[in-house]
Protein backbone atom coordinates (compact mmCIF):
# COMPACT_ATOMS: atom_id res chain seq x y z
CA UNK A 1 0.00 0.00 0.00
CA UNK A 2 2.86 2.16 0.84
CA UNK A 3 4.19 1.56 -2.79
CA UNK A 4 0.88 2.52 -4.32
CA UNK A 5 0.75 5.91 -2.53
CA UNK A 6 4.17 6.55 -3.16
CA UNK A 7 3.52 6.61 -6.55
CA UNK A 8 0.82 8.10 -6.89
CA UNK A 9 2.70 11.04 -5.27
CA UNK A 10 -0.25 12.16 -3.03
CA UNK A 11 0.50 14.95 -0.49
CA UNK A 12 0.90 14.29 3.36
CA UNK A 13 -2.41 14.90 5.14
CA UNK A 14 -2.05 16.38 8.66
CA UNK A 15 -4.02 15.02 11.32
CA UNK A 16 -5.32 18.71 11.85
CA UNK A 17 -7.00 18.28 8.60
CA UNK A 18 -8.70 14.96 9.56
CA UNK A 19 -9.71 16.72 12.61
CA UNK A 20 -11.12 19.35 11.15
CA UNK A 21 -12.55 18.04 7.99
CA UNK A 22 -14.17 14.85 9.72
CA UNK A 23 -15.08 15.40 12.84
CA UNK A 24 -15.32 18.97 14.06
CA UNK A 25 -17.15 21.04 10.88
CA UNK A 26 -19.76 17.77 10.72
CA UNK A 27 -20.24 18.55 14.59
CA UNK A 28 -20.27 22.20 14.10
CA UNK A 29 -17.96 22.46 16.42
CA UNK A 30 -15.37 24.89 17.61
CA UNK A 31 -11.28 24.36 18.48
CA UNK A 32 -12.07 25.84 21.65
CA UNK A 33 -15.67 23.96 22.65
CA UNK A 34 -13.60 20.95 21.91
CA UNK A 35 -9.91 21.61 23.74
CA UNK A 36 -13.25 22.48 26.44
CA UNK A 37 -14.32 18.86 26.42
CA UNK A 38 -11.07 17.71 26.68
CA UNK A 39 -9.57 20.01 29.33
CA UNK A 40 -6.73 20.91 27.48
CA UNK A 41 -5.76 24.52 26.13
CA UNK A 42 -7.75 26.00 23.30
CA UNK A 43 -4.39 26.92 21.78
CA UNK A 44 -3.68 23.52 21.65
CA UNK A 45 -6.09 22.58 19.82
CA UNK A 46 -6.42 25.26 17.32
CA UNK A 47 -2.53 24.52 16.69
CA UNK A 48 -3.41 21.30 15.49
CA UNK A 49 -6.49 22.36 13.46
CA UNK A 50 -4.43 24.57 11.91
CA UNK A 51 -2.06 22.03 10.87
CA UNK A 52 0.68 24.17 13.16
CA UNK A 53 1.59 21.40 15.18
CA UNK A 54 1.30 17.68 15.53
CA UNK A 55 -1.04 14.96 18.18
CA UNK A 56 0.77 14.23 21.33
CA UNK A 57 0.20 10.48 22.85
CA UNK A 58 -1.73 12.84 25.44
CA UNK A 59 -4.31 14.60 22.84
CA UNK A 60 -4.58 11.22 21.01
CA UNK A 61 -5.62 9.58 24.49
CA UNK A 62 -8.23 12.29 24.86
CA UNK A 63 -9.27 11.92 21.58
CA UNK A 64 -10.00 8.52 21.46
CA UNK A 65 -12.06 8.96 24.50
CA UNK A 66 -14.14 11.65 23.14
CA UNK A 67 -14.58 10.47 20.02
CA UNK A 68 -14.75 6.87 20.25
CA UNK A 69 -11.82 6.02 18.32
CA UNK A 70 -8.23 4.45 19.75
CA UNK A 71 -5.16 6.69 20.73
CA UNK A 72 -3.89 4.22 17.76
CA UNK A 73 -5.89 6.03 15.19
CA UNK A 74 -4.65 9.25 16.10
CA UNK A 75 -1.03 8.37 16.61
CA UNK A 76 -1.01 6.35 13.56
CA UNK A 77 -1.95 9.50 11.43
CA UNK A 78 0.56 11.68 12.68
CA UNK A 79 3.29 9.16 12.51
CA UNK A 80 2.38 8.29 8.59
CA UNK A 81 2.09 12.52 8.18
CA UNK A 82 5.47 12.77 9.74
CA UNK A 83 6.87 9.83 7.19
CA UNK A 84 5.75 11.81 4.09
CA UNK A 85 7.00 14.93 5.33
CA UNK A 86 10.64 13.42 6.27
CA UNK A 87 10.60 10.93 3.46
CA UNK A 88 9.80 14.42 0.98
CA UNK A 89 12.60 16.51 2.38
CA UNK A 90 15.19 13.59 2.71
CA UNK A 91 14.57 11.98 -0.35
CA UNK A 92 18.18 12.80 -1.88
CA UNK A 93 19.86 11.79 1.15
CA UNK A 94 18.18 8.87 2.04
CA UNK A 95 18.62 7.32 -1.42
CA UNK A 96 22.41 8.10 -1.10
CA UNK A 97 22.34 5.32 1.34
CA UNK A 98 24.04 2.30 0.21
CA UNK A 99 21.73 -0.97 1.57
CA UNK A 100 23.86 -3.24 3.11
CA UNK A 101 24.45 -6.26 0.92
CA UNK A 102 23.33 -10.03 2.73
CA UNK A 103 26.60 -11.86 2.58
Amino acid sequence: MTKVLDDLNLPAIHPGEILREEYLLPLNMSAGALARRLQVPRTRIERIVAEETGITTDTALRLARFFRTTPDFWMNMQVGYELAVARAEKADVIAAIEPLEAA
